[in-house]
């Protein structure tokens, strides 16, 4: 799939009728996320008033992003995403939305929302200089020079002053960003319910040098240098097997009861073990293609295994996210609850080979029950040809393994 359709905010005409402060009006509106006083994550949503109801579209690049879930309280409305376990909460004035960004997977973490109406572009214009071109492939550095340092690429594109692209890393991507490039000055964010990027950075001839924010929480320095050639190491060389004995595991499927695999359903079988989570950008992303997978290749001997990693004990709590995750996005492959949300779990349950390093992680199991490949990370829909590049080697892949 190439790009991310959900849907948004259906408000009954009766609500209005009886509450005029809930009127929105249509048309393209521009929305901040308040990190600290000097910096927003801004991004662009449209409002539609349908006949019985208003539609919300936000936009990152290619991505559209829509809420449903939408309840009201007073004065106040709360949007729910879909996919990850936030919302927005806001109040509705005569010039303005105004309220916060809630991160419920992280402790009820609160980030302040803002909007106003019209859109121009994603920044404001600082700058009268001519703008400089970022187009092409960069060599970056996130955190260099330090023990949290590690490689990535920039992928851009450029049209005048509007840049849209994203950094692959060997553990996944930044999704899809959008910006504008002032005068000397790059500055791409995204929002999509899980996330909050903030990146800016200033152009020196060749270079390029960055400040990244995620959320409240975190902050790094980053630097790039133009590259065309440049290429991030190869996704099945980063994870090692250090046991070519059949793979073996037990798991919790989500009603309770035990799951070991091998099963006799696997038997002469190729199966893919995505070890993923669903607070994760990259793994939704991944699902949505082992989806369209499976429904190609499972009557010609395809399984796939799904093993969520969540967070904190519950296996109540945390069986119910996979569930409602599983159904939003109509999958028919098995999950599974392999633990709590840390690569030492997903380790520990896989202790042939040398430890997870990324969620997504996929092993590709052949019919003998051996692992044949291991994909680490996922770049996806955002990533443009590598990710296309990706499906077209995998769909080759898999119709090798099952001749």
């Amino acid at each position: 799939m190439k790009f991310l359709f959900l849907s948004f905010f259906f408000i009954s005409t009766s609500l209005f009728s009886q509450n005029e402060s809930f009127k929105i009006k249509s048309g393209d509106w521009t929305a901040n996320l308040s990190l600290n006083e000097d910096d927003k994550v801004p991004f662009k949503f449209s409002v539609e008033k349908k006949k019985n109801s208003y539609q919300f579209t936000i936009y990152n690049a290619e991505e559209k992003i829509v809420l449903k879930d939408v309840e009201f309280a007073n004065d106040s409305v709360s949007a729910t995403f879909s996919e990850y376990n936030s919302k927005l909460i806001f109040k509705i004035t005569p010039t303005e939305l105004i309220g916060s960004w809630v991160n419920m997977s992280k402790k009820n973490a609160r980030i302040p929302f803002t909007a106003s109406y019209g859109y121009t572009s994603r920044f404001e214009k600082k700058s009268t200089e001519k703008p400089l071109n970022v187009d092409g492939k960069w060599k970056v550095f996130f955190n260099p020079n330090s023990k949290s340092e590690f490689i990535a690429m920039g992928y851009f594109h450029q049209k005048d002053e509007t840049v849209t692209g994203t950094f692959l890393t060997e553990t996944g991507d930044f999704r899809f960003l959008e910006g504008n490039q002032f005068g000397k000055e790059l500055m791409l964010s995204c929002f999509d319910g899980s996330h909050a990027y903030l990146f800016k950075a200033t152009i020196e001839n060749d270079s390029i040098f960055g400040r990244f924010l995620s959320g409240k929480t975190y902050e790094g320095n980053w630097k790039g240098k133009k590259d065309d050639a440049f290429e991030l190491s190869d996704p099945y060389s980063l994870t090692k097997i250090t046991n070519h004995l059949p793979i073996q595991f037990a798991a919790k499927q989500l009603d309770g009861t035990n799951f070991i695999f091998p099963n006799e359903n696997y038997f002469n079988k190729v199966t893919i073990i995505q070890i993923m989570g669903t607070w994760c950008p990259n793994c939704l992303d991944e699902t949505r293609f082992y989806k369209e997978l499976y429904e190609k290749y499972h009557n010609k001997g395809l399984e796939i295994i799904a093993i969520g990693f969540e967070a904190g004990e519950n296996f109540v709590l945390n069986a119910a996210k996979l569930e409602k995750f599983k159904t939003k996005n109509r999958v028919d492959f098995t999950f599974l609850l392999g633990g709590n949300s840390t690569k030492k779990a997903a380790s520990d349950l896989f202790p042939m080979v040398d430890g997870i390093k990324s969620f997504p992680t996929s092993f590709y199991i052949g019919k003998d029950g051996t692992i044949q490949k291991i994909y680490t990370g996922f770049n996806g829909p955002g990533t443009g040809i590598y990710y296309e590049k990706y499906v077209e080697e995998t769909y080759k892949l898999i119709e090798g393994m099952l001749k």
